[in-house]
């Protein structure tokens, strides 16, 4: 379906100029990696000082490669803060750090917080679980490394977006069944977490200028690899039959969104089981919309509702 009729007034103008994303193969989707650096070079930078960065390189799961994390933190700070794993999106094929520097650095400013980005194995190359376990492992380091972070470890917090929301609720079941490090608040953003693509809104969202039907099954399809046919409620958390005693939740989608019924369902399943959530929907917003047109007002406003509520978790 052509979009522009539902997108939101004040993005409809860039919506109409947005490139057609290509999955079809494996050349389309190194030109879409390529063209994603290239667009992250584009991007305004944030040259302040007051937050600095350091990048790491963290053992990684068992009999794996070690995994690659960038600590942003405050310049000034006189206490033990709140830590939070920061998992990109990306369609679980896509995505890199340096796309999220902005991202973490307002985290770290708006929750006065350490940010922890994790650069975990992307698909087709290495199908699930590979990123899922370098986000445990990430986890797990920062858990065990408070004393260098000068972190509370009782106050971490796990978040990402699309994917990367994926993976943010992938990894609070997986912590809770493995007994893994207590996760204060979850906050899995417009997050990708069915492959079935079964819903109204899979249906929907067809346009090739948003993440749409066709890139998403294109996407499952690499990300499951040889577990396309039997696959596990942590590659796909809307799967999963048991939700209780999973970590409070903030999340949000917007109404042209594809993902916007598998979340609405996730969401009734989280409050079933008695999971505290917050839930918001944005009137006319397509698929990470705040990242792509950061300046425009409704962007502003799902953006900053987010930090704050991930603030509020922090500390309050």
């Amino acid at each position: 379906m052509e979009m522009d009729s539902k997108v939101h007034l004040e993005l409809k103008k860039f919506f109409s100029v947005m490139p057609k994303m290509n999955l079809s193969d494996t050349d389309a989707l190194e030109n879409a990696r390529k063209l994603s650096k290239e667009w992250v070079k584009t991007l305004p930078k944030d040259s302040s000082d007051d937050v600095l960065t350091l990048d790491k390189i963290i053992p990684g799961p068992t009999n794996s490669p070690e995994v690659s994390v960038r600590v942003f933190y405050p310049k000034e700070r006189q206490e033990r803060l709140p830590a939070v794993l920061w998992i990109h999106g990306g369609g679980y094929i896509l995505g890199c750090l340096d796309l999220e520097n902005s991202i973490c650095k307002s985290m770290v400013r708006e929750g006065n917080c350490v940010v922890v980005a994790v650069d975990y194995r992307l698909a087709p190359e290495n199908p699930f679980p590979a990123g899922l376990e370098d986000c445990y492992a990430a986890l797990l380091w920062i858990a065990n490394s408070s004393e260098s972070l000068g972190i509370d470890v009782g106050r971490i917090a796990v978040a990402g977006a699309s994917a990367g929301g994926g993976l943010t609720a992938a990894l609070a079941l997986l912590a809770r069944d493995r007994s893994g490090p207590t996760i204060l608040f979850q906050m899995p953003l417009y997050p990708m977490i069915d492959d079935r693509n079964i819903t109204p809104s899979s249906y929907e969202i067809t346009d090739d200028r948003a993440w749409n039907r066709n890139t998403n099954m294109k996407a499952w399809e690499m990300y499951l690899g040889p577990n396309l046919f039997n696959v596990s409620p942590y590659a796909a958390p809307a799967r999963a039959g048991n939700l209780s005693g999973l970590p409070p939740v903030y999340t949000c989608v917007g109404e042209v969104d594809l993902f916007r019924d598998e979340i609405i369902e996730y969401v009734a399943k989280l409050l079933q089981a008695g999971v505290p959530t917050e839930f918001h929907i944005y009137p006319g917003c397509f698929h990470a919309c705040e990242i792509v047109v950061p300046d425009a007002e409704i962007s502003k406003r799902v953006f900053n509702e987010y930090l704050r509520a991930l603030a509020r978790a922090l500390h309050y």
